[in-house]
């Protein structure tokens, strides 16, 4: 049962470490008292690493980033490329690979801003070091208009409220850049856990961490953050990881920061920017619905009740428009759908390619 809001938390300082969200009054603001139709966020779109013969398909990489360039610019959205999170597989990329994902793209795409994820490099024992962030940290800031995402991480994640605070805090001593704090739920790896909102309250306060992503599927934490930081006017951006609530992001007026930007680029861009319409063209809610089924399926739950497959139907739609040439993911990825993964993407993409067509959005076609 929810609370009385009168007995409910509201202000900063009567939060502990072990306060919960359901204690607080940020638990049951409602997406419609959060909406707007005047903020023009930005898509930041987690980008797939293709493979193709068991090597990182380059010239696809390419197009598919073009492809998202163009998308921001028909429809006037700010595209930010992030590079070497879960859909760039860092888990499984070398230290090397690493490097020239970032070399290559800025090669290639001078001007697009760039959130890099870095998580622990070498990771063992029991007890967490915040220098196993360093590598990675060290390669990102080589670069410039970068953000760096400081990605969870299993012996992080373990840490106490207070201990997690100050190894976030410890890890913010290596970063020169702003920085995103990433939080994840257990539908995508099962020993992680969100932010309780005294550790987002004491992230929020640091001037290091610009914003974060809550990677959530479950539970609507994206809305928590949103009315937490709005209520406290804090100077943090919230971004949503939830590839089961998109609409909600736009409606809210808050970033995304997706996988299903990829496979949904065009779709999400034309939303975004319809919602900002007066008066509102309505077909927009019909556009929320058609790129949300796909990504339900893009994303839907493996049999040990994880998303984490979601990287290669991302591949098998990629494949569909014609932005890579194969549907392989990094040859050390487990994270590999069953069956005919290519006709249940194809037919998960007739609704929105129907709506697409209808709708003027050119760049949402099959090959």
């Amino acid at each position: 049962m929810r609370g009385n809001l009168r007995n409910m938390i509201s202000h900063p300082s009567e939060l502990t470490p072990t306060t919960t969200w359901q204690e607080t009054i940020w638990s049951q603001t409602s997406e419609a008292a959060l909406s707007v139709h005047t903020n023009t966020p930005r898509l930041c779109v987690a980008t797939l690493l293709p493979f193709k013969d068991g090597k990182p398909d380059w010239a696809g990489f390419e197009r598919s980033v073009q492809w998202m360039i163009d998308c921001g610019k028909a429809f006037g959205i700010e595209v930010v490329f992030v590079l070497n999170a879960d859909t760039g597989f860092i888990f499984n990329l070398s230290t090397e690979l690493y490097e020239e994902v970032l070399r290559r793209f800025r090669a290639a795409f001078p001007e697009p801003k760039i959130v890099c994820g870095t998580t622990a490099v070498g990771a063992s024992g029991d007890t967490f070091k915040a220098d196993w962030y360093r590598p990675h940290l060290d390669i990102v800031q080589q670069f410039d208009n970068i953000e760096a995402m400081v990605m969870t991480s299993q012996l992080l994640n373990q840490l106490d409220p207070e201990s997690r605070r100050d190894a976030y805090f410890e890890i913010a001593e290596m970063i020169s850049v702003p920085a995103i704090a990433h939080a994840l739920e257990p539908s995508f790896v099962p020993w992680a856990t969100p932010f309780d909102p005294w550790l987002l309250k004491e992230l929020a306060g640091h001037d290091t961490y610009v914003g974060g992503k809550i990677s959530t599927l479950d539970e609507p934490h994206f809305l928590y953050w949103a009315a937490m930081c709005r209520d406290l006017n804090l100077n943090f951006s919230p971004h949503s990881g939830d590839d089961f609530g998109i609409a909600t992001a736009i409606k809210v007026g808050e970033p995304l920061l997706i996988g299903a930007g990829v496979s949904a680029c065009p779709l999400i861009c034309a939303a975004q920017k319809m919602w900002q319409t007066t008066p509102l063209d309505t077909r927009v809610y019909k556009l929320f619905e058609a790129f949300q089924s796909l990504e339900d399926a893009v994303f839907r739950l493996n049999p040990k009740g994880s998303a984490a497959d979601y990287k290669h139907s991302t591949a098998h739609v990629l494949k569909h428009l014609g932005l890579i040439e194969s549907t392989e993911i990094h040859p050390d990825c487990t994270d590999l759908r069953d069956g005919d993964e290519a006709a249940r993407m194809l037919e998960a993409m007739q609704r929105p390619l129907r709506v697409a067509e209808r709708l003027g959005i050119e760049q949402f076609k099959l090959a």
